[in-house]
Formats: structure tokens, sequence, C-alpha cells
């Protein structure tokens, strides 16, 4: 299926059988630090680089970047969806959605 293009920082996931786009938009950023309380964006780049995020880490990012997509789904769909390639899949788009975001392209 492709990884979506790495210059707009999206990547691909399934969702029960769909492919969608993600990608962390500014408005999907913010949907994200909001959801995220207390917490920042800086810790949880930090929780991806050390690996100590948790399955909230993991979702939340899925979920900001499938809105920066375009994707107008709920949490609760997300979080009872198939993934193709399950949770290990998940992650690994996770962590790649976030590292488009704050990366410049080739490096």
């Amino acid at each position: 299926m492709g990884e979506g293009n790495p210059y707009a920082g999206e990547v691909a996931l399934t969702l029960d059988g769909e492919r969608h786009l993600l990608k962390l938009t500014l408005g999907a950023l913010a949907e994200l630090e909001a959801a995220m309380e207390s917490d920042s964006l800086v810790a949880l780049v930090s929780r991806f680089e050390t690996g100590a995020f948790n399955t909230r880490d993991v979702a939340r990012l899925l979920l900001a970047g499938l809105r920066g997509g375009g994707w107008r789904g709920a949490a609760d769909q997300l979080l009872s969806a198939n993934i193709d390639g399950g949770p290990v899949e998940a992650t690994r788009v996770a962590a790649l959605l976030l590292g488009r975001a704050f990366a410049l392209p080739g490096k």
C-alpha cells in the first residue's frame, strides 16, 4: 500500500480494510495537545525517542493524524477498529507520523 507522502508529513494506515492518510496538521497538533492536558508535545516526542510511550500516546497520535488527514470518526471508532498489522503497525505508524511532523524530509 504505500507510506503516504513523506514530504507532506503523511503516513498511511489501514483501518477496517480502508486505507487512510494521516497527517499532523496545525489543527491536529492543537487537538493532540489539548487531549494531553498538562503534558507537552516535547514530552511526547521524548517518550517515543526513549521507548517510554504508552498505548494512550499511540491512540492519541493516530487520532490526531487521522483527523489531520480528514477522517471524521470518533475516538471510540479508532479504538474498536481492526488495524492492519495490529498494535505493532499502529505503534510504527504513530512513531513515523510524529517523526515526519517534526523532521525535515530526508533527515
